[in-house]
């Protein structure tokens, strides 16, 4: 069993104690791997598959705090440590996935001797390697060696551009005319007599939700369109190009094919033919959707004779408040970030029997929050919340690992990163959509923390299908939606006043409004990310435009830069239809509770039983079997978009 230290012993260290860290860990790994090596024939085939699992697990233990350093870490010197630290542990564990003798020693493990979650382990494994192509010949396997380090330094290069490319814009302050009181305090003219907005979601998103200036909304969305622009068109091309190198090298006509290979949807054309369909579906929603809200941008501009991207956000808020009688900005001082933060963790413990208790221990940034998760007085996992934007931090909202839990080994550990409001002298107000971001990402926690009591970590939650991973952290924003729950958490911060059932009923009939072109917005991400991959010299700048014809149904921009942004592009590179993919299972999902009744523990223990504690035990439509007594549908997908 490996002794090199792992979770917030590495990422609050130094960059000499993690670079020393993953050096161990690889010797350990390759001495643990080589004795399954020489055991696999001879040992008991559970116990030589356990040599097998703690190899790996010993590289991934450096890995995530790598890849968390590299996100998230102030100081340059460690984001810089960790991205040479990722690029050494990425070699060794393609090391193994490419070595013939790791390989065959799989092939011959007893797997009838093994349990069901052992033999689907020792199946991925076999499956992933081949993809990979431990068969190929010694030349074939070193430029794939050469071609995944590179892979991954270009990925790097690509987030690490994105994170520090953020943008302001100077405005006059009659430009904040429609912010709520509280952005306009945040946000005093300087010294030049101008107000300064940055791309940062916080300033970003409520000003292009309400800020009744349209001239400024179009400035400020084309700054924030082109981001990572110019540093990531290089890097993306070579991305691009050292996909399809890849996925041609190994006997696939584009990375889209490889790449979908092991995943639900299974090929290149399954997925686009998902993408079109959905598109499709969403279409007549989606110009019922654009008919109103250019009606509704009339009333402004009477000669007005199409839509634009930064009209969206305020045409649909005014809709929803005009229509529906519903203001977003009303519900905003309900959604107080710290009352929101333990509604969530109180509505977690109610479903799952679970409680959130705070410790104080060396973080890598003040900010940071951590809590261990407890059930029955026993600690199953930690969490650390790092919910507040900075210089240089990831940008976006996820979940990260820092722990891959294990039965009897390890207990699971994983870090939030988002960007909310920061609570000053003043309350941090959320919008509507950052509850659903916050329950979001939790879904995802829950997910990480729920499965780390698995036999085997190669069978942890993250391992899943990756077209499946978001169907849990979807299901969970049914929640937000929930007037029950909604009642625990959501207080008036000023007069302690809960939110009236009346707000919540008009806010969910809002909330329906735009959702056609809501979907429409998906399927042109996941289109743009899937033909990004589907050919060789690609031109992006052409793609974004054609994508974006195909699938908005409103004009584009002509110079469209918003693929340089789009960090999805390193991670899920061509399969971003995984979020719409999840979608529907987990609309399928929600039918195995009680919508009068989403509060009910005995539900949610048999969800929790069946999807996430499994982890990847089992394939994803397996679980979802299990939970719902038949194979996953459209069905509820469709009713809950023509509703």
């Amino acid at each position: 069993m490996s002794h090199t230290p792992t979770g917030t012993a590495l990422i609050t260290g130094t960059p000499e104690q993690l670079r020393t860290a993953a050096t161990e860990a690889i010797a350990t790994a390759r001495d643990t791997m080589a004795a399954f090596v020489a055991g696999a024939s001879t040992l008991p085939a559970e116990e030589a598959l356990e040599l097998y699992d703690e190899a790996r697990a010993t590289l991934d233990g450096v890995l995530h705090a790598a890849v968390l350093v590299r996100q998230a870490h102030p100081d340059p010197l460690m984001r810089a440590e960790a991205e040479a630290t990722e690029q050494l542990l990425g070699r060794a564990g393609t090391e193994f996935s490419l070595d013939p003798a790791v390989h065959a020693a799989l092939a011959a493990l007893d797997v009838a001797a093994l349990d069901a979650p052992g033999r689907h382990l020792v199946t991925r494994a076999l499956r992933d390697m081949g993809l990979l192509g431990v068969d190929r010949d010694e030349e074939t396997r070193g430029r794939v060696r050469a071609l995944q380090d590179r892979l991954v330094g270009l990925g790097q290069a690509f987030g690490r551009n994105i994170a520090a490319d953020t943008r302001e814009l100077k405005v006059d302050p009659a430009a904040l005319a429609g912010l709520p009181a509280d952005y306009v305090a945040a946000h005093p003219p300087g010294a030049d007599g101008l107000v300064t907005v940055t791309t940062n979601y916080p300033d970003l998103f409520p000003f292009l939700t309400y800020a009744s200036d349209a001239a400024a909304r179009e400035r400020l969305w084309l700054l924030n369109r082109r981001r990572g622009y110019p540093a990531n068109v290089s890097v993306l091309a070579d991305l691009l190009a050292g996909r399809h190198e890849l996925a041609t090298l190994l006997g696939f006509d584009t990375w889209a094919d490889y790449v979908t290979a092991n995943k639900m949807i299974g090929s290149e054309a399954a997925a686009a033919g998902f993408v079109a369909e959905v598109s499709a579906l969403a279409g007549d929603r989606a110009a019922r959707d654009v008919a109103t809200l250019l009606e509704r941008k009339r009333v402004d501009e009477p000669a007005a004779g199409e839509l634009r991207p930064w009209d969206l956000g305020y045409l649909t808020d005014r809709v929803r408040s005009e229509r529906f009688a519903f203001d977003s900005q009303s519900v905003r001082p309900y959604f107080e970030y710290e009352r929101v933060k333990a509604g969530l963790m109180a509505v977690a413990g109610r479903l799952f029997g679970i409680e959130f208790r705070a410790v104080a221990v060396e973080s890598w940034h003040p900010d940071v929050e951590t809590f261990d998760v407890l059930e029955g007085g026993r600690t199953i996992g930690r969490i650390h919340l790092d919910m507040f934007p900075r210089a240089d931090k990831f940008s976006h909202a996820a979940m990260y690992r820092v722990v891959t839990g294990k039965r009897g080994v390890r207990t699971p550990e994983c870090a939030l990163l988002c960007n909310f409001p920061q609570p000053t002298a003043e309350p941090a107000l959320m919008q509507p959509s950052d509850v659903v971001t916050f329950f979001h990402e939790f879904g995802h926690l829950l997910h990480h923390v729920f499965c780390g009591d698995v036999r085997w970590a190669a069978n942890s939650g993250m391992a899943i299908e990756r077209d499946f991973i978001e169907a849990p952290s979807q299901l969970l924003e049914e929640w937000v939606r929930d007037p029950a729950t909604l009642a625990t958490f959501a207080v008036h911060h000023g007069t302690g006043e809960p939110i009236d059932p009346g707000t919540v009923a008009r806010m969910r009939a809002a909330d329906e409004f735009g959702k056609g072109l809501d979907v429409r917005q998906q399927m042109f991400y996941a289109a743009l990310s899937l033909e990004l991959h589907r050919g060789a010299d690609v031109d992006p700048v052409a793609v974004e435009r054609a994508t974006a014809a195909t699938h908005l149904p409103y004009p584009y921009v002509d110079d469209p830069r918003m693929h340089l942004s789009f960090g999805h592009l390193d991670g899920y590179s061509a399969f971003v239809y995984t979020y719409m993919w999840s979608l529907v299972i987990a609309k399928d999902l929600m039918t195995a509770f009680d919508g009068k009744d989403l509060l009910d523990p005995a539900r949610a223990a048999r969800y929790r039983e069946a999807v996430l504690a499994p982890g990847a035990s089992a394939p994803a439509a397996d679980l979802v079997r299990d939970l719902l007594g038949r194979a996953f549908t459209f069905d509820a997908y469709r009713a809950w978009l023509d509703a």
